[in-house]
């Protein structure tokens, strides 16, 4: 087809494309006007539920593009936004001349190449979780973002982050009320289904363009089942998304991120269950160590999923009643127990001397909300409190075999991605998924992919004709 995307070209040509003169727009002054009170002129891309959420946060704005393979989620939008112009192609919907700025929700293995076109552009971006799919994608819109740090805002769509319970657990961990921190156990109670890439699901209905549904992925017969419903219905599958780790986790981990300010981790271990090529663990424990900062010694990151949890440390919490995400936060005089909307402080040593809270006047101030938090820093230059740049990082990870035996440090696999990372030497071959130095099974060690009937097949190549040549 003449609309086939390729992801090893499209990572080729966004690093070449950042380095490529372009006029950006200044901070705060679009094309509109230079006033707050002008309006921006908004790209919608990807046109399904999360969108449905998304767009009144926006409605106040010029709605100039709608983009989704799927004509009749696009028409739902249109009749709210007739002016807009339509699209099922999001790389012609960024060519459109007046766009501002882009809110994309489309399935996760679209987010990195948009975000990193739509900056290409000159355009502010708000892109739901998560930002990129894989390290070697994360890396490419870090990199991006930071030649036109100043100039664009961007954030992730970690909406809790605006809830003023967020800011109260930052504030107790900051200002001492459990002492020293030594530790944060997270978790998220859902449970990836697993299983094979579904088969052939017959004829594909005309209102959808499958292949710019699949995209820069590799390719895969239609079946209904990816395309319908919810994220849960696609992230599931390695190809498409990343589990509750690339999703609830953007939630969750943020709790932590911002209550114990981490950066870098320096390593990271892991476990779950058996490996799948085609899907993502049923459940995973992990532990990141994170180094010492400017107020903080160094301190432990736990996470679980798929209905692993953390042991409480009282009987008086009930599990069961947080069992669905959660925090437990713990130092060396006591405990902090939250999920997104409550917290419970349990000291455990001391006369609580040691908590010094802060004054009304230095309390983190209330949210205007997440979304507006973004639409005045594309006006303005102020920037959002949850505005986000994703690290990339590597670090070492120690993998366990499925009976819970240390595998050899050799076996290397990297924390952003479960297993594998996208080594840009390996771009070039075509291996997605796998640096050379590590040996666990991953989709570099197959070229196949299931027809849904237990049997393997060939994945096709994938080319294009239309590269990202800003």
């Amino acid at each position: 087809m003449d609309q086939q995307i390729n992801r090893r070209i499209f990572m080729k040509a966004g690093a070449s494309a950042a380095a490529t003169a372009f006029t950006i727009l200044r901070s705060g002054t679009l094309a509109a006007g230079q006033s707050p009170s002008e309006k921006l002129n908004i790209a919608f891309i990807g046109c399904g539920g999360r969108a449905r959420q998304n767009i009144d946060n926006f409605a106040d704005e010029n709605i100039v593009a709608l983009c989704d393979p799927n004509a009749e989620r696009t028409a739902w939008f249109a009749e709210k936004f007739p002016q807009a112009k339509i699209f099922e192609d999001w790389r012609k919907c960024l060519d459109m001349k007046g766009i501002d700025a882009v809110v994309q929700q489309p399935p996760d293995h679209h987010h990195a190449f948009i975000n990193v076109w739509a900056m290409n552009r000159g355009m502010h971006v708000y892109s739901e979780k998560p930002l990129a799919n894989s390290v070697q994608e994360a890396r490419l819109v870090r990199e991006t973002y930071l030649k036109h740090k100043g100039k664009l805002a961007m954030q992730m769509g970690v909406q809790r982050h605006a809830i003023p319970n967020m800011a109260r657990v930052s504030e107790l961990i900051r200002d001492g009320a459990i002492g020293v921190p030594r530790e944060v156990r997270l978790w998220c109670g859902r449970t990836p289904k697993g299983g094979d890439y579904l088969p052939d699901g017959g004829p594909v209905p005309a209102t959808l363009n499958w292949d710019l549904w699949i995209g820069p992925s590799p390719v895969h017969p239609y079946n209904p089942e990816y395309a319908k419903g919810n994220c849960l219905k696609w992230n599931r599958f390695w190809d498409f998304g990343s589990g509750q780790m690339g999703d609830m986790g953007s939630h969750i981990m943020d709790i932590a991120w911002w209550g114990l300010d981490l950066g870098q981790p320096t390593s990271c271990e892991c476990e779950g269950s058996e490996f799948s090529p085609a899907t993502v663990p049923t459940w995973i424990t992990a532990k990141w160590e994170h180094p010492a900062n400017d107020w903080r010694p160094a301190v432990e990151v736990y996470w679980y999923d798929g209905g692993k949890m953390p042991g409480m440390p009282s009987k008086a919490f009930n599990a069961d009643a947080i069992k669905s995400n959660g925090a437990i936060f713990k130092g060396d005089k006591g405990y902090l127990v939250c999920d997104f909307g409550s917290r419970y402080l349990m000291p455990t040593k001391g006369d609580m001397t040691q908590y010094k809270p802060r004054n009304a006047e230095n309390v983190i101030p209330d949210s205007p909300g997440h979304h507006q938090e973004w639409i005045n820093a594309c006006k303005t230059g102020s920037p959002a409190v949850a505005r986000r740049v994703p690290r990339g990082s590597e670090t070492r990870i120690r993998p366990k075999d499925s009976e819970g035996r240390q595998l050899p440090a050799s076996r290397r696999v990297y924390p952003e991605e479960i297993p594998g990372w996208l080594d840009p030497q390996w771009i070039a071959g075509g291996r997605w998924r796998a640096a050379p130095a590590c040996s666990l099974p991953c989709k570099a060690n197959s070229s196949a992919v299931s027809d849904g009937k237990g049997k393997k097949k060939n994945k096709k190549s994938r080319s294009t004709d239309w590269r990202d040549e800003t």
